[in-house]
């Protein structure tokens, strides 16, 4: 058994094919990467702040540091000094993020000293070419020795951890990972490599290698060995004390006992500042200094490896083409089922809401998926599902209004365009039977007045009467279904079917109210004419109830809205009964049909039995004179 496809099913896939294809080339290009780094910032900035890393001590270099030695770089002495101090209290590891590769006497020797202990590491600086190498002091293994540099992405900011890098001759190791790896020594924990990925793992903690394309990125380079950084905190990420303290001897033994200790410049006049995350919080260009990022990125491995603190994960690719395309699917539903643009609006806001609270809720717990691609997805694909229903939607309503025409009054023009989905089939009104109340009219003996006048009085004089009757019609829920010279067809109870005797009811009595209405407008018409010296004319309405068959009728290219079936007939034969029997203004003959429906509200006069031209049985025929009330 085959299940039917649902009407617009196959619009619907194909919109959000083409959607998921387009927004996944413009990631593949790079062209959301920056928006979806934005998300990423953002995502950093909302999560809370973890509190300071007890292992570490990062003691920086101020502004008014560097103005109480009143020189920069500070002497050998100095640096020899802070060492000193800080190794009395005995640290687990120092790092020195200062360029040392250059003396500065006095102290020179002192400095070389301390630069022998076995826990301290000296920075280097790879670059990017040669020209931009930064040596090591001098005297230092490589063993104790880290390079400083810091990974940036294309909008500026820190957003890597890099692990090591070929430095020409070399995988030489980063000033973070070499200060983690001498804590983690003291507690016999020792890095190893799978040999299958070439990933670095701790115990069960593997830092596996960023690539490429990971969560939001697409055009990084991600040579070497890197992982996305997981800031702790944006602001204190550990105990913080300055130069000046450390020398003083203004510092707690217990800060620095058995801590890594990370020595650093935080003037801002040195420039070792950088963008992150966090630059929307306090101030549009906040910065972060250099040892804060190192500190972030000891603090990450140590977190992972001692705390269990989950690394970033990724999706695979498959994943994120499904999840693209899963939103983009679910757009082209919104749009489709929503033909309201600012409903659309308001449900897609709510949609990409939930998108973003399941993305947020997937980063809380160290998944980086895509953001901005879906919710492009999302939107582009609802924007143009109901681009197309808008634009299949005029067509139909320059269907529904060739076949209707203007002559509908706003209620049935609302409950047209609210069923058009039902109503149209392939551009037309296919044909249904429903029970209705047909008004037919005609004026006696226009036609022998139209012969004595011109044509151009003759069509100003006629549109004048059917303009005011056309309102009479519209102003009871009727339809002009067409013009007869210079008489009308109305229906009352098409084309939405009736499906109760008092909505059927409710159309007889509309149309006998249409029909005195008429006759009353055309007393007032006969005034204004008797005042303008002309001849004043008399209406014949014939009123029947009953089945008819109604839908479009025509070929593709002229298509009009027919009502057919022996009700029409009937009306037809009431309305052109007796012509000279003219017994008022406006005569208005019903069938017995339509007066079973009347509910006694209208008064009338029995005319007989009938027997009406192309009828085979007589009809029972009543003159309406009024309502009842009257």
């Amino acid at each position: 058994m085959r299940l039917p496809i649902p009407a617009g099913w196959g619009m619907i896939v194909l919109t959000s094919m083409t959607v998921t294809a387009l927004v996944l080339g413009a990631r593949q290009l790079g062209w959301l990467q920056l928006s979806e780094l934005a998300a990423y910032d953002l995502m950093v900035r909302l999560r809370p702040n973890q509190e300071p890393d007890p292992r570490l001590l990062i003691v920086t270099i101020t502004e008014a540091d560097i103005k109480r030695m009143q020189q920069w770089p500070m002497t050998d002495q100095v640096i020899a000094q802070l060492l000193a101090n800080l190794q009395r209290h005995q640290p687990r590891a120092i790092g020195l993020d200062l360029f040392r590769n250059i003396s500065h006497p006095p102290g020179t020797k002192e400095l070389a000293a301390e630069f022998k202990k076995d826990n301290v590491i000296a920075i280097s600086y790879i670059g990017n070419s040669e020209d931009e190498t930064i040596a090591p002091p001098p005297g230092i293994p490589e063993e104790r020795i880290g390079f400083s540099d810091i990974l940036t992405d294309p909008d500026g900011a820190v957003r890597r951890n890099l692990f090591f890098a070929y430095d020409g001759k070399k995988d030489a190791l980063s000033f973070s990972f070499q200060l983690a790896l001498t804590y983690l020594d003291a507690d016999k924990i020792h890095p190893e490599i799978n040999q299958n990925t070439k990933e670095v793992y701790f115990r069960q903690v593997t830092f596996k290698k960023l690539q490429s394309d990971n969560g939001g990125y697409q055009t990084i380079k991600t040579g070497n060995y890197q992982i996305l950084l997981n800031y702790r905190s944006s602001d204190k990420i550990a105990r913080e004390v300055t130069l000046s303290q450390v020398l003083d001897g203004e510092i707690k033994p217990e800060w620095v006992k058995d801590k890594i200790v990370m020595i650093g410049a935080k003037a801002p006049s040195l420039k070792d500042l950088f963008y992150t995350p966090y630059r929307a919080i306090e101030g549009k260009n906040r910065k972060m200094s250099g040892i804060v990022i190192h500190a972030q990125m000891v603090s990450q491995i140590l977190s992972a490896v001692l705390d269990n603190r989950p690394l970033f994960w990724f999706w695979p690719k498959s994943a994120e083409i499904l999840w693209i395309a899963g939103w983009s699917l679910l757009g082209g539903i919104l749009g489709w089922r929503i033909n309201n643009p600012l409903v659309l609006m308001i449900g897609e806001i709510v949609i990409v809401g939930i998108l973003l609270g399941t993305t947020f809720f997937l980063f809380i717990n160290s998944g980086w998926i895509p953001v901005i691609a879906p919710s492009l997805g999302l939107i582009i694909s609802g924007s143009l599902a109901i681009s197309y229903q808008v634009q299949q939607a005029r067509g139909q309503q320059q269907i529904v209004m060739k076949l209707l025409g203007q002559q509908t009054s706003p209620e049935i023009a609302a409950a047209l365009w609210n069923n058009r989905d039902r109503l149209l089939n392939s551009g037309i009104l296919p044909g249904q039977r429903l029970t209705a109340t047909i008004i037919l009219t005609d004026l006696k003996g226009f036609s022998t007045i139209s012969e004595k006048s011109s044509p151009e009085w003759a069509m100003k004089w006629l549109n004048q009467y059917l303009g005011i009757m056309t309102e009479e019609v519209c102003n009871h829920h009727g339809i002009v279904n067409k013009f007869t010279g210079d008489g009308l067809l109305a229906i009352f109870g098409v084309p939405i079917p009736r499906t109760t005797e008092a909505e059927v009811a409710a159309d007889a009595q509309q149309a006998v109210n249409c029909a005195l209405a008429m006759g009353k407008q055309l007393k007032e018409l006969n005034r204004q004419w008797q005042q303008q010296g002309l001849p004043m004319m008399e209406m014949r309405v014939g009123i029947f109830t009953g089945p008819v068959m109604v839908g479009s009728l025509g070929g593709k290219d002229r298509l009009e809205y027919g009502v057919i079936g022996d009700s029409v007939n009937t009306a037809s034969r009431l309305e052109s009964y007796d012509k000279e029997r003219q017994v008022d203004t406006c005569r208005i003959l019903i069938g017995k049909e339509t007066l079973v429906y009347l509910e006694g509200k209208f008064l009338v006069e029995f005319w007989g039995s009938l027997g009406l031209k192309g009828k085979e049985r007589p009809v029972d025929v009543y003159r309406v004179l009024g309502h009842a009330r009257d």
